[in-house]
C-alpha cells in the first residue's frame, strides 16, 4: 500500500509538474505570439489582371500572382485533392491532429538513421498559422508556436473559413500563389475546368513545389501526384477506377493560349503608370484589381506593325549600317550561333551567319536550328552602305558588297519578291534594327478611349514612350490651330492672304527672321483654304500677326496642345513642344465638332469584390443599369455633357479644309483608301521630325518619327514621305468593312460651291469647284471685292497684285510682283532664318 501510495504521489507530482510546465511554457510563448484575429478580416494580396477591348488578358501586376477564389466556389474536386494529401482529418480535429502526431512519430522512428527528411504531422490549420503568422524557422520553438495559433484560430474561425484562407494563400511553384493561379499557370485552366490528375497534381506542390517541378523533376513529380491519387481513393472520394485512368495519365504542363492574351508593353505601361498615380503602388500589386482597358487589340496589332514597317522603310532608304557580329571560327557553328543572343529589338526576326559570299546572286546563310537559307540579291539591293556624310554609297552589285563570309546578320523569311513571284523555300530577307524612331496613337475622337498606342520600334530596346512622353515639335501639323484661330476671328476658308517674303524683327540684337516656304517660291494672294492644303508658311506667320499670337495662344491651351505656349511668331509654325498624344486629342476635338475629350487608357476599374471604382464614361444614364431592359426596348438617352471648346461651325471649317489637304494637297496618297479623311502633314525645320495628323469621322491617328537625340530624317524626307504611309495602314485596318460614312455637317452654316485656286463663286463648267462652308453671310459675293491680308494689319485691294512669282500653281506663272503690296524684301532667294518650320 505504501508502494501505491508512493507511486500515486509521484505520478500527482509529475502530472503537477508537467501541467505547470505546460502552463509556463503557453505564457512563456504566449507573449509574442502575433495577432491571430486580424486574419478575420485578412486580404491575401490577389493580382490585378487588365483585359483588352474584347476581353483577353493583356497585362498583370503582383506581388504574389494570386486570384483569390472563394470557399464556396472552390470545386469539391480540388478541396478533397488538398484534403487527403494534407490533412485527411481536416473537418474532425480542432487545430493539432494527435492521430497524425503518433503516426509521425512511428514514421520517423522507423525512419531514424536512414539520412530521411523528418515527417511532419502539421495540419492545415497549423499551416495557415505558419505562412500568415509565422516564419518558415525550423525549430522547436515555432513548433509550439504554431500549435497554439492553430488551437486559436480554430476557436474563432470555422472549417471553411480556414481552408479558404489556406487554399489561397499557399505558395505552389511557377510564380503561383493560391490554387486559383496555379491552375492557369500549370494547366491553363480555372480550377472548375481542372481533371482528377491536375488537381492531384497540385495537391501535390505544397511540401516543396521544387521538389516535383513538371519538367526538370518529371519522375518525381508522377509519383507524388500518383500517390495523391491513391489517398484520394483511399478516402472514397474517387473511386478505384478513376483513380486508376489518372494514374495512368502523363504530367502534362499547357502554356496560356496566345489567343486568350494581348501583347501591348507600351499600353500596358501605361496603364501601370495610370493605377500608380490613381491608387498607389500597394493597390496595384496587392489589391486585386480588375481592370478593363480601352484598346482594341486588332487596331493595336495593325498600328503596332504599321509603325515597325514605316520605320523599316525610312531606315532601308537610309542605308545599311553593316552586320550585327562576326563569327570567325565556324566548327559546330549552329551550336555557337544558337547560344549567341541576338540583339534587343530584333524580335520577329532570327540571327544568321553568312556561310558563303562568292555566290553571284546570293548569300548562303546558317541559321540556329542548323539548317540553312539563302538571301536573294534583290532583298540585298538596298543595303547600300552609308558614306561619313551620310549620302548613300555605290549600288549593291553582287552580294559581297553587303556582307563577308562570318558575318552575322538579321535575317526574316521572304515569300515574294517586289513583283509577287514566289521565292522558293528556305529564302531570306535581309534586316536591319532602325536607328529612327517614333510613336503612334489611335483614338475614338467622341469619347477620348485610346484605342492604339506605340511607343517605339521596340519595348525591349527602350521603355521609354514616344507617343506619351516625347517632346517633340509638332511643325505644320500644329497651322490648322493658327487658321481655325483665325475663322473664329471673321475670316473665311476663301480669304486671301498673302504668300510674298516676310520680315521680322524679334528685338533684342535677334537676327532678322525671314521665313520661307518648303518650295522656296512665294504665291501672291492664296486664299486661306490653300495655306493649309499646300501648308504655306508665309501665309501662316502672316495670318498669325494679323490675328495676334496671344489669341493662338488662347486657343492652342484650350484645346491642350502645349499648356503654356511662347506667343511668338516661329510658334505659328509649330516651333513649340507637344507629345503625339495630346496632338492627336487636339485633332479629336476638330472630328468630333469642338467639344472637348479626355484621353484615357482605361474604361473601367473594379475592386476584388466586383465594385466599380472608376470609370471613364461618367455620364447620367436613368435605365442603363435596368435589369429588365430587353431587345425591342428604345434605347436610354445618355445626355452629352462634354464641354464645347469651339464653335462647331468653325470647327467644322477647318475639317474641311484639312479634307483638301488629302483630296488636293500634301497627303493625296491617301485617296486611295477611299475613305472620307482629313489631316495635316509636319515636317520640323531640318526635317528633325516627321508627322501627320489625321482623322476619319470616328477614328483619329496621330504619328511622327524622328530620332531619339533630334538629327535631320534627310533633305527629302517629310511628313508626306515618313509618316502618312504610316497612317495609312493603320487606316486601312481601322476603316476595313467600315461604310464611307462622310464628314458630318453642323446646322447654321451654307454650303457654296467656289473656286479653290482663288476663293471666288465657282463659274458655270468649273470643274475644280468645291462645295465650301461659310457662315451665313460671309460667303464670296461678286458685288464685294476680296480682301487681300498683307501682314501689316490692313487688308488691301485684289488689285494690288497683278499675278503669282514664278511656278505658282494658281496664277499665271509668268507674271511677277507689282503695286501697292510688293513685298518688304526682294522676291528672290530668301534664306531660310531660326525657327522656319513646314
Amino acid at each position: 500500500m505504501r508502494l501505491i501510495l508512493s507511486l500515486l504521489m509521484a505520478f500527482v507530482m509529475l502530472a503537477l509538474a508537467g501541467a505547470g510546465g505546460l502552463v509556463y511554457l503557453l505564457d512563456h510563448y504566449d507573449r509574442d505570439l502575433p495577432d491571430y484575429t486580424k486574419l478575420a478580416n485578412y486580404q491575401p494580396p490577389v493580382t490585378t489582371r487588365v483585359h483588352a477591348g474584347d476581353g483577353r488578358l493583356m497585362a498583370e501586376f503582383a506581388s504574389e500572382r494570386r486570384v483569390f477564389v472563394p470557399i464556396d466556389a472552390m470545386p469539391k474536386r480540388v478541396i478533397n485533392a488538398f484534403l487527403a494529401a494534407e490533412d485527411k482529418n481536416f473537418y474532425e480535429h480542432k487545430g493539432v491532429d494527435p492521430i497524425g502526431i503518433a503516426r509521425a512519430i512511428l514514421v520517423n522512428l522507423e525512419n531514424f538513421g536512414r539520412d530521411r527528411r523528418p515527417v511532419g504531422a502539421s495540419t492545415i490549420t497549423q499551416q495557415v498559422a505558419k505562412n500568415m503568422l509565422l516564419t518558415n524557422e525550423v525549430s522547436i520553438t515555432r513548433k509550439i508556436k504554431e500549435a497554439i495559433l492553430a488551437v486559436r484560430i480554430e476557436r474563432a474561425f470555422t472549417k471553411d473559413r480556414i481552408l479558404e484562407l489556406y487554399l489561397n494563400e499557399i505558395f505552389l511553384g511557377y510564380r503561383s500563389y493560391g490554387v486559383a493561379a496555379a491552375a492557369l499557370n500549370y494547366f491553363n485552366k480555372a480550377l472548375d475546368e481542372l481533371d482528377i490528375e491536375e488537381a492531384a497534381y497540385l495537391a501535390a506542390l505544397p511540401k516543396a513545389p521544387s521538389n516535383y517541378h513538371p519538367e526538370r523533376q518529371r519522375d518525381a513529380a508522377v509519383a507524388r501526384r500518383n500517390w495523391v491519387i491513391g489517398r484520394m481513393v483511399e478516402d472514397g472520394h474517387i473511386t478505384p477506377e478513376e483513380g486508376r485512368i489518372a494514374q495512368s495519365k502523363p504530367l502534362a504542363v499547357r502554356k496560356r493560349d496566345e489567343q486568350e492574351v494581348v501583347t501591348a508593353e507600351y499600353f500596358s505601361e501605361e496603364i501601370r503608370r495610370e493605377l500608380v498615380k490613381l491608387y498607389g503602388e500597394q493597390a496595384l500589386y496587392e489589391g486585386g484589381l480588375s481592370v478593363r482597358a480601352s484598346m482594341d487589340p486588332k487596331l493595336q496589332e495593325a498600328a503596332t506593325r504599321a509603325l515597325r514597317h514605316g520605320l523599316v522603310q525610312y531606315d532601308r532608304r537610309h542605308g545599311w549600317r553593316g552586320p550585327v557580329g562576326r563569327m570567325d571560327n565556324f566548327d559546330n557553328w549552329a551550336k555557337k550561333l544558337s547560344t549567341t543572343a541576338p540583339p534587343t529589338g530584333s524580335e520577329g526576326w532570327k540571327l544568321a551567319v553568312v556561310l558563303k559570299d562568292d555566290l553571284p546572286d546570293a548569300l548562303d546563310i546558317g541559321l540556329p536550328d542548323g539548317s540553312r537559307g539563302r538571301i536573294p540579291l534583290a532583298e540585298l539591293r538596298w543595303a547600300r552602305a552609308v558614306r561619313d556624310d551620310d549620302r548613300l554609297g555605290p549600288e549593291v552589285r553582287r552580294p559581297s558588297d553587303v556582307a563577308k563570309l562570318g558575318d552575322l546578320i538579321l535575317v526574316e523569311p521572304a515569300a515574294k519578291d517586289d513583283k509577287g513571284k514566289d521565292y522558293p523555300p528556305a529564302t531570306y530577307a535581309l534586316r536591319q534594327i532602325p536607328a529612327v524612331q517614333g510613336g503612334l496613337v489611335a483614338l475614338d475622337p467622341h469619347t477620348g478611349r485610346v484605342l492604339a498606342m506605340v511607343g517605339g520600334f521596340s519595348p525591349h530596346m527602350s521603355a521609354f514612350n514616344r507617343a506619351t512622353q516625347a517632346m517633340r515639335q509638332p511643325g505644320s501639323s500644329f497651322k490648322p490651330f493658327v487658321y481655325l484661330t483665325a475663322l473664329n476671328q471673321g475670316f473665311t476658308p476663301s480669304s486671301l492672304v498673302m504668300d510674298a517674303p516676310f520680315e521680322y524683327n524679334p528685338g533684342g540684337g535677334q537676327p532678322i527672321w525671314r521665313p520661307e516656304n518648303y518650295s522656296h517660291e512665294f504665291y501672291g494672294p492664296t486664299p486661306l483654304r490653300v495655306g493649309i492644303e499646300k501648308s504655306r508658311n508665309v501665309m501662316t506667320v502672316r495670318l498669325a500677326q494679323q490675328i495676334g499670337m496671344d489669341k493662338v495662344k488662347a486657343l492652342v491651351e484650350k484645346f491642350g496642345i502645349v499648356d503654356n505656349l511662347q506667343p511668338y511668331l516661329p510658334m505659328a509654325l509649330g516651333a513649340g513642344e507637344t507629345t503625339v498624344l495630346r496632338l492627336a486629342t487636339a485633332y479629336g476635338m476638330l472630328a468630333n465638332g469642338g467639344r472637348r475629350i479626355t484621353p484615357t487608357f482605361i474604361d473601367r476599374v473594379q475592386d476584388r469584390t466586383g465594385k466599380t471604382i472608376f470609370r471613364h464614361d461618367n455620364r447620367p444614364c436613368e435605365g442603363c443599369t435596368n435589369a429588365a431592359w430587353r431587345d425591342g426596348l428604345p434605347a436610354p438617352s445618355v445626355p452629352d455633357t462634354r464641354e464645347q471648346v469651339n464653335d462647331p461651325r468653325t470647327t467644322y471649317q477647318m475639317v474641311s479644309i484639312l479634307e483638301g489637304v488629302v483630296q488636293r494637297g500634301t497627303a493625296t496618297t491617301l485617296l486611295s483608301l477611299g475613305k472620307p479623311l482629313a489631316g495635316k502633314t509636319g515636317t520640323t525645320n531640318d526635317s528633325m521630325d516627321a508627322w501627320f495628323m489625321g482623322f476619319s469621322p470616328d477614328l483619329v491617328v496621330g504619328t511622327y518619327i524622328g530620332f531619339d537625340q533630334p538629327r535631320s530624317l534627310g533633305a527629302r524626307e517629310t511628313g508626306g514621305s515618313a509618316a502618312v504611309p504610316i497612317f495609312k495602314e493603320v487606316m486601312a485596318e481601322g476603316l476595313k468593312d467600315k461604310p464611307a460614312t462622310p464628314f458630318r455637317v453642323p446646322p447654321g452654316l451654307r454650303l457654296v460651291r467656289v473656286n479653290p485656286s482663288n476663293g471666288q463663286l465657282a463659274q458655270p463648267g468649273d470643274r475644280k469647284a468645291i462645295w465650301e462652308a461659310f457662315l451665313p453671310g460671309t460667303e464670296p459675293n461678286p458685288d464685294r471685292p476680296q480682301i487681300v491680308l498683307d501682314g501689316s494689319g490692313q487688308g488691301g485691294g485684289l488689285g494690288a497684285w497683278s499675278g503669282a512669282v514664278p511656278g505658282s500653281e494658281y496664277g499665271d506663272p509668268n507674271a511677277a510682283f507689282s503695286g501697292g503690296q510688293t513685298p518688304s524684301a526682294p522676291a528672290a532667294a530668301p534664306t531660310l532664318g531660326t525657327g522656319g518650320l513646314y
